[in-house]
């Protein structure tokens, strides 16, 4: 078996019809590098028709595997398995419905080899008005992490990052969430170890077609929980890290 340089995670519920296409367009941006890659896609028991289309996909694509959920964990889940079972000494995630481009995988992949161990796309929103709710909620969130938990980060719900690996695996044990706030907990605990971070710019174009799985006051309400608890946890284990 050859070695794998790259392994894109490709976490997948409810993709919608579009989805197909999205995977192509990232084929594009891989079958432009040279390195060795892989696509894990990680089917999160969607109730549409993306596991149909994973598995069409799979038989098309050479380099690629999938991870089946038995029933919808979330994001953090699919991207932390992809993580796990990842061939890549640099592996990482982007959002399929591509809301921000696949053009950027080869510059957060550079980030890696220049010796950082973490890379996070910072969402710059372009879409006037549509957009104004999920922006205010973002920037608003945003600022909270930055003053609870004091991490200089701009972005931790991005949804596109990039690791070392080798870096990453240890730290997945401490996580607790397996949605949406993964993504912070995963940057918190990376600055609290040490790790080198680096923070992308990138351009978020909302998809008008394509309906987001974030409930809105639900998912701010347990974001807000989850805030109070890291920073509990981290306040009584500051030694650790």
């Amino acid at each position: 078996m050859k070695k794998i340089d790259v392994s894109v995670i490709l976490p997948c519920f409810n993709e919608g019809p579009t989805f197909e296409k999205s995977v192509e367009k990232i084929l594009v941006q891989l079958k432009q590098l040279k390195k060795n890659w892989e696509i894990i896609f990680v089917e999160d028991k969607s109730i549409d028709d993306t596991k149909k289309s994973v598995e069409s996909l799979v038989k098309k694509i050479k380099n690629s595997r999938t991870i089946y959920h038995a029933k919808n964990y979330g994001r953090g889940k699919s991207v932390e398995d992809g993580i796990r079972v990842a061939w890549g000494s640099i592996c990482g995630y982007l959002d399929v419905d591509l809301e921000v481009s696949e053009k950027y995988i080869p510059l957060f992949i550079s980030e890696i080899e220049d010796g950082h161990d973490i890379v996070v796309g910072k969402r710059f929103y372009e879409g006037g008005l549509k957009s104004l709710t999920r922006l205010l909620a973002s920037k608003i969130y945003s600022a909270s992490v930055r003053s609870i938990l004091k991490l200089p980060v701009d972005d931790t719900e991005s949804g596109y990052k990039f690791f070392k690996k080798s870096k990453i695996v240890p730290l997945l044990s401490k996580i607790k969430s397996k949605h949406w706030f993964w993504d912070t907990e995963i940057c918190a605990y990376a600055f609290w170890s040490g790790l080198k971070i680096s923070q992308v710019p990138v351009i978020f174009k909302r998809r008008p077609e394509k309906k987001s799985t974030v409930l809105l006051i639900p998912d701010t309400l347990d974001y807000i929980k989850n805030l109070i608890r890291l920073k509990s946890k981290f306040k009584s284990n500051l030694r650790c890290f």
